[in-house]
């Protein structure tokens, strides 16, 4: 007789990834499908949301060929902050505008500056920012009003995947609250900041909690994806949530670090924790549960940049990032006095500026290759440690970073990291964190005496920090986090010139 298990699915912004996990906790099979974004123009950043849709379905199809028999249930965890104005009937009347698009700084800018700020933060816990659907909105409606006033429902890419299983409009707790628009602590959408938007509660998805589930018995849909019988599927929550989750980060001084394409840092707490100067973010695990922490721009894709003009690789493979930390490797901490202020795509926190730019710092003639590409990775960190820093200011001392992301395939970061912050690295799983987190939403809703996540919750690998080269890190983390506000009105001024 087939083990019952649980797929995971996150919904991510270069692919989506499944994890079949069984309810004795073992990891059965893990398939991922990828997909493009597109770059219509300068600080656009757009996907196709049908892409994302077959991607899903491969997901479900290969696990099924993988496995040769069905799951028990579908779980759900997806990217923040994507936009898609739809029709009645769930079509999209334009593509994804991603987390990534900037596009709406100017709204965000003028947001944030406004009487209105405070309260707009304090209420939704997202950082006014371009990112913020609520921003999308109010750009949509300042330079597309016929698109604006065409469109039904504003929904982000989860919901459009839900409406394409269950045909309703329904949002889970999680997204939700990464929108700019919920009321974080009255679980609903906030009439006034509905007000500032210019919409209504009508024009969004119906909000409900991160165990609510569906089944999924549309037969033409069961026979496309290959099931044999209805099955459930668990609305989930947000990526970064579901990944604090499946990290085990659920206790004091402990917090979640992910980096992929980007990053981010992130507590578990009872209530909502503030900080309006830095606006680290307060998301909804569920009903009573906040993830807060802060997002950063510039993870992975630092690195990708560094090899793509580098070594002119468009495409890098598995030897290009080997060389890449080979280099990182051979130079010592500090790269000889050179420095990266990694913004190559604006940044999140704790600046949120999408005007900013990357810079090297202090370039001497002595500087080679493997100078910079230590200086890259290096600024990623030191980055990373700025908003682990804001979060400790506004919470706790951490004294352990539960990891994950695709940076674990390469010990060179995990090591570094390590170096930068002086906290010990722990990897729970080397698998998808966010999927897994997703997993255990499910069991909690569906198989409540399980108890998955206590099985899931192994160290499997930790990262001790080399406390000579944190003491080089202690003198350069101040003079990087300054660079900011050295460089702010310069980096600005070029952005202006638009050459």
């Amino acid at each position: 007789m087939h083990k019952p298990y649980i797929v995971g699915i996150d919904i991510g912004t270069g692919s989506t990834k499944a994890v079949s996990i069984d309810l004795e906790g073992n990891v059965l099979n893990v398939s991922q499908c990828a997909y493009p974004t597109m770059n219509p123009e300068p600080g656009y950043s757009e996907q196709n949301p049908e892409d994302i849709w077959q991607g899903f379905q491969n997901c479900i199809k290969d696990t099924l060929h993988q496995l040769g028999y069905p799951p028990g249930a579908i779980s759900l965890s997806s990217a923040m902050h994507s936009f898609i104005p739809v029709s009645q009937e769930g079509e999209p009347l334009h593509n994804m505008i991603t987390w990534a698009d900037a596009r709406s700084e100017s709204m965000a800018a003028i947001l944030r500056e406004s009487a209105e700020a405070e309260f707009i933060y304090n209420t939704s816990g997202t950082p006014i920012h371009a990112m913020s659907p609520l921003c999308k909105l109010l750009w949509l409606k300042g330079n597309n009003r016929a698109l604006f006033e065409k469109t039904y429902k504003f929904i982000s890419i989860k919901e459009y995947l839900w409406f394409k299983l269950f045909k309703v409009f329904e949002v889970d707790y999680g997204i939700a609250s990464a929108t700019g628009l919920f009321d974080i602590l009255n679980l609903d959408w906030s009439p006034r900041i509905l007000e500032i938007a210019g919409i209504t509660a009508e024009q969004l998805s119906t909000p409900v909690n991160t165990g609510f589930f569906r089944k999924m018995n549309d037969s033409k849909l069961l026979s496309t994806l290959g099931l044999s019988a209805a099955i459930n599927v668990v609305a989930g929550s947000s990526d970064g949530c579901c990944a604090n989750l499946g990290s085990a980060v659920t206790e004091e001084h402990k917090a979640a670090l992910t980096i992929g394409t980007s990053a981010a840092v992130r507590i578990t707490s009872s209530a909502p924790v503030y900080n309006f100067k830095a606006m680290t973010f307060n998301y909804l695990l569920d009903e009573k549960t906040y993830i807060c922490g802060g997002p950063l721009n510039n993870g992975g894709i630092a690195i990708d940049w560094a090899i793509e003009k580098f070594l002119n690789k468009v495409e890098p493979d598995e030897e290009d990032y080997d060389y890449f930390f080979s280099q990182v490797e051979e130079m010592p901490a500090g790269s000889g006095g050179l420095i990266f202020v990694p913004y190559l795509t604006g940044e999140r926190a704790p600046v949120w500026d999408t005007s900013v730019s990357a810079n090297f710092i202090g370039l001497q003639l002595h500087h080679g290759q493997a100078h910079f590409f230590r200086a890259v990775l290096e600024g990623v960190c030191m980055a990373i440690n700025q908003v682990l820093l804001a979060v400790e200011k506004a919470t706790m001392p951490i004294t352990q970073l539960n990891i994950s992301g695709g940076f674990l395939n390469a010990p060179v970061w995990m090591q570094l990291l390590a170096n930068v912050t002086g906290k010990k690295l722990v990897v729970v799983q080397a698998d998808d964190a966010s999927a897994i987190g997703a997993v255990i939403l499910a069991a909690r809703a569906l198989y409540p005496d399980v108890r998955l996540e206590e099985k899931l919750s192994h160290e499997s690998q930790s990262i001790l920090p080399d406390y000579t080269a944190y003491e080089v890190y202690k003198k350069l983390q101040p003079i990087q986090g300054r660079l900011y506000d050295d460089l702010k009105i310069v980096m600005h001024t070029l952005k202006s010139l638009n050459l």
